[in-house]
């Protein structure tokens, strides 16, 4: 029998893994570094609370854009194009959102850089997963939350030195734009990087590519194993399949539960509220701390709890399973949240609120701030992969609209801060957090160590289906499902 080291050349996988799931650092990169400007970038513009807001969220919007276009582009062009377009889009948004000189501007490129976070949230996960050995999927489709996370947190790090080193006046003027522009390192980075690593051997079969896909999968393992692993994908694209790909997205009793748990676990990741703690991470902490500073840098320490728990999870999403982690995660988040809401009520020390919050992130970190991607990456048929990864991933944007434009009303609202004291958001994403656990609970099969051409089938197990079953469907053109 062969050894692991013989049938996988893993660091070869890693290292194509890595580049890819450099979208992922720029996601987390682009997403976080508003946090630091934002208060300098309002004054500067003089916003009002509903235009700081809009700020924020405008990336949003053109991450739902992303999401939609990205199954077309990936499957039309592949997914190492769609990346290196990604790439090119992200260095646009921040060139120009740091010369920006009117607030029009400033949200036209970063809508431009959400779009470049919608292609990069479908494109990344759905390449991670298709490049990646089933044994080790796991753990290599955690490197984008690695580098969403690690991205965070290294921005965090540069908003609090630039904020410390600038006089407040100097921050207004020009500060915030040196924040902004950090972002071109990491952009440069990718686009140099993305060049060497190749297509994902699942798409060159879908195109009938097969000399390329077999090429790649003999890099990844040793021949024998590429060519059984070739078969099977083979195998998995009937004549049929690939007809209906072409033309048709086929919504029935085989496919929608697919798209309920793809839908409910990419809303899920959003309504525990992480997003709020990351862009808005200072404002919020600053009801307990008082310290623009102070609140910079716990905002940085939440980041790097984060990160310690993706670190943690990478090493047991394979041998504990998706599931069982995604269980922990959404109980766990209900009760740190939870415990965090009741600090800011009873106005405890602010210390208290801020361990809270560090628990928050460790368990969020080692479970859905990682496990919905690679989930995500490897739940759908790859014949209509890349459009449910889009739809799910739209999902997710909507929801992240919705909880980034009303958390700076809600946190400005004189009655329920009156009342509350700055922790009614965290009591709502703490209910929300408890709701996922019983939708996780009732709907999503283990995934882990299966190939990928068997996971649907395991799905419809979890639904009470027989995949063999024929059913009648609703047919819809890919372009009416896109609009």
């Amino acid at each position: 029998m062969e050894t692991r080291q013989k049938r996988y050349n893993m660091k070869y996988v890693m290292l194509c893994c890595t580049v890819a799931a450099f979208g992922g650092l720029l996601m987390g990169y682009d997403s976080s570094i508003i946090s630091g400007a934002i208060e300098p970038l309002s004054d500067y513009f003089q916003l009002t609370p509903a235009e700081t807001g809009w700020a924020v969220s405008n990336i949003l919007l053109g991450s739902l854009v992303g999401c939609f276009i990205a199954p077309k582009l990936s499957d039309k062009f592949g997914r190492k194009k769609s990346l290196a377009i990604t790439a090119l889009l992200f260095t646009a948004s921040v060139v120009g959102t740091a010369i920006a000189h009117n607030f029009f501007t400033f949200v036209a490129f970063r809508i431009l850089g959400g779009l470049a976070i919608g292609l990069a949230s479908v494109i990344s996960p759905i390449y991670l997963a298709e490049l990646s050995p089933s044994k080790f999927r796991g753990r290599t489709s955690a490197l984008y939350a690695v580098c969403c996370v690690g991205g965070q947190s290294v921005v965090l790090l540069t908003n609090y030195f630039i904020n410390k080193s600038m006089l407040p006046e100097a921050m207004v003027d020009i500060g915030w734009r040196y924040i902004l522009a950090t972002a071109l390192v990491p952009c440069a980075l990718f686009i140099f990087f993305i060049a060497f690593i190749p297509e994902s051997p699942r798409w060159n079969v879908l195109k009938g590519k097969d000399k390329e896909a077999l090429d790649t999968l003999s890099k990844i393992s040793n021949p024998a194993h590429a060519e059984s692993v070739f078969n099977e994908i083979k195998h998995s694209f009937s004549d049929e399949a690939a007809s209906r790909h072409k033309a048709r997205f086929r919504l029935n009793k085989t496919t929608l539960p697919l798209l309920i748990i793809g839908i409910g676990l990419a809303v899920g990741n959003q309504i525990s509220g992480i997003n709020v703690i990351q862009y808005f991470g200072p404002t919020l902490l600053k009801n307990v701390s008082g310290s623009t500073d102070s609140a910079l840098l716990q905002t940085f320490w939440l980041s790097v709890c984060q990160f310690v728990g993706v670190l943690m999870g990478m090493a047991l999403i394979d041998k504990v399973g998706r599931r069982k982690l995604l269980l922990l995660g959404a109980i766990t988040s209900a009760i740190f949240l939870a415990y965090t809401f009741i600090a800011f009520y009873y106005r405890l020390p602010g210390l208290l609120a801020v361990v809270g919050l560090f628990a928050y992130m460790v368990f969020f970190g080692m479970t859905w701030g990682q496990i919905v991607w690679t989930v995500l990456g490897e739940l759908f048929p790859t014949e209509i992969r890349s459009i449910c990864v889009g739809i799910s991933i739209c999902a997710m944007s909507v929801a992240n609209f919705i909880i980034s434009t009303t958390f700076p009303i809600l946190n400005s609202n004189t009655v329920l801060l009156e009342t509350f004291h700055g922790g009614f958001p965290l009591l709502l994403f703490a209910l929300f957090s408890l709701g996922m656990y019983f939708f996780t609970f009732r709907y999503l099969p283990e995934t882990a160590g299966m190939p990928l051409e068997k996971i649907h089938a395991r799905v419809l197990e979890k639904f009470n289906i027989d995949p063999r079953e024929a059913d009648e469907t609703v047919s819809v053109p890919v372009s009416d499902v896109r609009s």
